[in-house]
């Protein structure tokens, strides 16, 4: 329990230098385009218009409300690969900061969430925009979509401490999790319905074992259908990301100052 204190300390302290770096990151990725902050909007948007012509018009996917289906899927996966992926070699990519300035290294990561979230904000608000667009109903079941988001984001966050710290001691730990997350990728359901495609055992595998294929199709429960989240899928999922958080506070904190001598 020290370690989680100290955690939480350390996250009140250095908060203001987490939102500072993520803001200096976001501001760096525009910076010589002529677009500049346009492509938070167009790079999505695009994505999804690709998607849709391929699955909806060329295989011909007649699940209702197909681009917002798509867009949703899009966007939590988005989210996910960007934190697992970008975790992993993220203390080796700051070692001028670690060998230098002694900072929590879950603070790097918190930091790098941040600019997460903001892109996943934005292609929400873009998602709401498109489903106004074909027609869809909002019911106050659309509410439900923020306790969604954060469980997915405990859960991300546990994951991304562990495979951080393991990224700094295995150096091919970086290709292995780029091929597994291309594996769930497709495990998913970002371009077809689990629940109408697949049946029985296989069905309930892909929703209950893949973290981020049950919480797209919550998203898309809560805004498409107007239905109610599974509270007991929720509870957990977010139980499994508070345990991971927890494995991941106490690794770091053992290791702490071992990072810089193996960077």
């Amino acid at each position: 329990m020290k370690n989680i204190k100290l955690f939480f300390k350390n996250i009140k302290k250095y908060n203001k230098y987490a939102i500072r770096s993520a803001k200096a990151e976001l501001k760096s990725e525009v910076a010589d385009s002529y677009l500049n902050w346009l492509w938070w909007i167009i790079e999505p948007i695009c994505f999804m218009l690709i998607y849709t012509f391929v699955f909806g018009v060329i295989f011909k996917n007649k699940t209702e409300y197909f681009a917002s289906f798509i867009f949703i899927g899009l966007t939590a996966w988005e989210f996910f690969n960007r934190m697992i992926t970008g975790s992993v070699q993220l203390i080796l990519h700051n070692r001028g900061l670690v060998t230098k300035v002694y900072i929590p290294k879950y603070i790097l990561l918190l930091s790098k969430s941040y600019t997460y979230l903001f892109k996943m904000a934005i292609s929400y608000f873009i998602a709401f925009a498109l489903m106004l667009f074909q027609g869809v109903s909002f019911s106050v079941h659309a509410f439900y979509l923020i306790p969604i988001v954060i469980v997915m984001y405990i859960l991300t966050f546990g994951i991304s401490m562990i495979l951080m710290h393991y990224g700094v001691l295995l150096n091919d730990l970086a290709n292995l999790t780029r091929i597994g997350l291309r594996m769930v990728f497709y495990l998913s359901g970002i371009f077809y319905n689990i629940r109408e495609r697949l049946h029985g055992i296989l069905q309930y595998v892909l929703l209950r074992a893949n973290p981020i294929a049950f919480h797209m199709d919550e998203m898309r429960k809560v805004l498409l259908e107007s239905k109610l989240p599974s509270f007991e899928g929720l509870a957990f999922w977010l139980i499994i990301g508070l345990i991971l958080c927890f494995i991941g506070i106490n690794i770091i904190h053992k290791n702490e100052n071992s990072y810089a001598k193996v960077i």
